[in-house]
C-alpha cells in the first residue's frame, strides 16, 4: 500500500507542469526526498542482502541480480549494496540520511571511513562527523573527513597513500585504425603535477586560439568560433609536452615542486597537510620529494616575513597576492569553488573607495564574481 501511494505521489509530479517547481527552495524539496528515497532503497537491499533469499535466483550476486533487474551499472549497485551493509556500524548517519539531511555522496565517504580500524574512533566521533556533514559544503566536509582519517588512524591512511600511489598506470596503445587510444590513473601529487603543466600548456594554445578567432573575425568572435575544442587542445598541450621532453638539454635543470606549509595556531591546535588545489594528503605522502623540492613558510600576521607590500599599490602582486592565495583558495562567492590560483585578487572595500592593497583587504574573485560584484551590490 505505501510503495502504491508512492507511485501514485511521484506521478503525480512527473505529471505536473515544471515550472510549478522551477525555484531553488522546491528544488532542494524534491533532491531532500530524492535523498530519503535513496536512503530507504540503500536500507531495503541491505535487509535483503543480509535475508539471502536472492541467492534463490540463480545469480551469482546481489549486485549482478540488481544491476540485471533494475538496469543498473553493475557499479551502481555494488555501491548501493556497500552503502548498505555500512550503515550497519553508522547509526547515526543512516538517520541523518533517512531524514534528507545527507546524501549519498556523503554516505560513500563516510562508509570509507569507517574501517574495521577505526570503526572504535567512528563510533565515538560519528554525531560530530554527520553535523559536518550536513553544514559544510560538500568538498570542505570530505576534506575535514580526510584530516579526521589522518589523526585518528596515521598509520592506517599511510598504509592507503601507499595503495593509492601503486594503483598508478598508464596505458596508451594503437587501435587498428592507426589511433591512438589510453587511460591513465595517477595519485594525488603525480597528478597535479601532470595536471598543472598540461592545463599551463592549454591556457596558452587557447590564447593563441583566441587571437587567431579574434584576427579572423573580429570582435564578433566567440568560444565557438575558436579552430579547437578544449578536447583537442589538451591533446596538443601532451604532445608539446613530449616535444619538450625530447628537446630539453641534458643538463638543463628540472622543475622543483613548492609545498606550501601553513603556521599558524590552526595549524597547532589540528592539522593542515594538502596540495594548493585543496587535496589533502599525508605526511608520508611528501616525504620522498623533500629533498628536491622548495619549502615556502607563510606566517599570517606575524613578523617574520612581510606580506603587506605597497599598501598604497593599485594591484595585488608578489607576497601580499601569494598570502592572500594561501588563506582563502578558492573564490569568496559561497556557490564557487574555482581555485585562487586561478581568481583575479580583489579590494574587499574597493581601490577607489579608499581600499588599501593590503592582505586583509584582498580576496580571491573569479572573473564571474569579480565583475557582478561591480555592477551590482
Amino acid at each position: 500500500m505505501l510503495l502504491e501511494d508512492l507511485t501514485a505521489v511521484v506521478d503525480g509530479i512527473c505529471g505536473a507542469d515544471p515550472s510549478q517547481f522551477a525555484d531553488m527552495e522546491a528544488i532542494k524539496v524534491l533532491r531532500r526526498q530524492m535523498a530519503r528515497l535513496d536512503a530507504a532503497a540503500t536500507r531495503s537491499t541491505a535487509s535483503f542482502d543480509a535475508s539471502g533469499e536472492w541467492k534463490e535466483s540463480g545469480a551469482r550476486s546481489l549486485s549482478g541480480l540488481l544491476a540485471g533487474e533494475c538496469n543498473l551499472p553493475i557499479t551502481e549497485t555494488r555501491r548501493q549494496i556497500s552503502n548498505g551493509r555500512a550503515l550497519r556500524h553508522m547509526p547515526l548517519v543512516e538517520e541523518a540520511w533517512l531524514d534528507g539531511d545527507i546524501s549519498a555522496a556523503h554516505v560513500g565517504v563516510l562508509a570509507g571511513a569507517c574501517s574495521e580500524a577505526r570503526r572504535e574512533t567512528f563510533a565515538r566521533d560519528e554525531k560530530i562527523l554527520v553535523d559536518d556533514a550536513k553544514c559544510m559544503r560538500f568538498r570542505h566536509f570530505w576534506r575535514a573527513l580526510r584530516y579526521w582519517e589522518q589523526l585518528t588512524d596515521p598509520d592506517g591512511v599511510e598504509d592507503e597513500a601507499e595503495n593509492e600511489r601503486g594503483q598508478r598506470e598508464l596505458y596508451f596503445s594503437q587501435s587498428f585504425r592507426g589511433m591512438w587510444l589510453g587511460k591513465m590513473a595517477f595519485d594525488p601529487l603525480s597528478g597535479t603535477i601532470v595536471n598543472n603543466e598540461l592545463a599551463r600548456l592549454e591556457k596558452q594554445m587557447f590564447d593563441a586560439d583566441w587571437a587567431e578567432a579574434r584576427a579572423r573575425l573580429g570582435d564578433a568572435a566567440t568560444a565557438a568560433d575558436l579552430r579547437r575544442t578544449p578536447a583537442q587542445r589538451r591533446a596538443d598541450a601532451l604532445v608539446e609536452m613530449a616535444i619538450r621532453s625530447r628537446t630539453v638539454p641534458a643538463d638543463g635543470r628540472r622543475p622543483e615542486p613548492l609545498f606550501s606549509v601553513f603556521v599558524g595556531f590552526e595549524t597547532f591546535a589540528g592539522r593542515i597537510c594538502e596540495l594548493a588545489n585543496g587535496v589533502p594528503v599525508t605526511p608520508g605522502t611528501l616525504v620522498p620529494w623533500l629533498p628536491q623540492s622548495w619549502i615556502e613558510r607563510v606566517v599570517f600576521d606575524g613578523p617574520s616575513r612581510v606580506i603587506d607590500i605597497g599598501v598604497k599599490r593599485r594591484l595585488f602582486t608578489g607576497a601580499t597576492r601569494r598570502a592572500v592565495q594561501l588563506r582563502d583558495r578558492e573564490c569568496f562567492h559561497e556557490f564557487c569553488d574555482l581555485p585562487a590560483e586561478d581568481c583575479q585578487v580583489d579590494h574587499i572595500v574597493p581601490y577607489a573607495a579608499g581600499g588599501e592593497t593590503t592582505q586583509a583587504n584582498g580576496r580571491p574573485a573569479c572573473g564571474l564574481h569579480n565583475r557582478g560584484r561591480h555592477r551590482r551590490p
